[in-house]
């Protein structure tokens, strides 16, 4: 998905915060009246996505569900008793992989037609770093081994993803294969150097500096989300104390 706008962006996180507060407080909580209370607040998230899904349209962005009462009605059919129904985000898992002429590995997305680095939903039975050399390994044909972990990302926060969701990122190094894009998944794959990068790009690259510091072997630093100061607001200060 595109970058969102910033105020369609907080709509789309408001609306799933609440959603999400409100769903996990139906799964836990033994008080009719409390029950109802998050149905309450569960029909005003509706109603903020939906908003969202307005603003989107007008953007000329997919809009999945775009009325309150249906999207509702998917949410309540989510709601599951105790554990089990407490709502987390999803974790999707990336991979940067650069080769020794600094050159980044890149698929372009069948449903898009963007140009990220391979990535995919995290699968029950593997490690993160598992899913990152199968990811790449599916999408390309490209045999590679994780180097060290290189973003850990909120999705909803960055207004990459409609969807409460991580991002983690892992740099690895290619060891063997031959290039063959996915199938179904992919429309093209490709090494590709810093100063001649395919178009459009996903996320406008916000990625591709960090990417390439890691594929050159600069001494880079894990990036995430630093914690915003107020932690709610999105014009409060974000980065490392001091």
């Amino acid at each position: 998905m595109e970058d969102l706008p910033t105020s369609t962006r907080d709509l789309v996180r408001w609306g799933e915060t609440l959603a999400a507060i409100a769903r996990t407080g139906l799964a836990f909580t033994k008080n009719g009246f409390d029950g109802e209370r998050y149905e309450e607040v569960l029909n005003v998230a509706g109603d903020i996505r939906a908003a969202a899904a307005s603003a989107m349209a007008r953007q000329g962005q997919p809009v999945p569900i775009a009325d309150a009462g249906g999207l509702v009605l998917e949410w309540m059919r989510d709601v599951r008793p105790g554990v089990d129904g407490y709502v987390t985000p999803k974790v999707a898992i990336g991979a940067i992989v650069g080769d020794a002429e600094h050159r980044i590995l890149l698929v372009q997305r069948a449903d898009s037609g963007l140009w990220l680095y391979p990535t995919g939903w995290a699968d029950v039975g593997y490690s993160a770093a598992e899913v990152a050399v199968k990811e790449v390994f599916e999408e390309t044909g490209i045999e590679a081994e994780p180097v060290r972990l290189a973003m850990v990302l909120d999705g909803l926060r960055l207004g990459f993803t409609q969807v409460p969701l991580y991002s983690l990122v892992f740099h690895l190094r290619p060891v063997g294969g031959s290039l063959k894009a996915h199938p179904l998944e992919c429309a093209d794959v490709g090494w590709f150097k810093e100063e001649a990068l395919p178009a459009p790009l996903a996320n406008d690259g916000d990625w591709v500096p960090h990417a390439f510091s890691a594929i050159r072997g600069d001494t880079v630093e894990t990036i995430f989300d630093w914690p915003r100061r107020p932690i709610w607001r999105r014009d409060g200060l974000a980065g490392p104390p001091g």
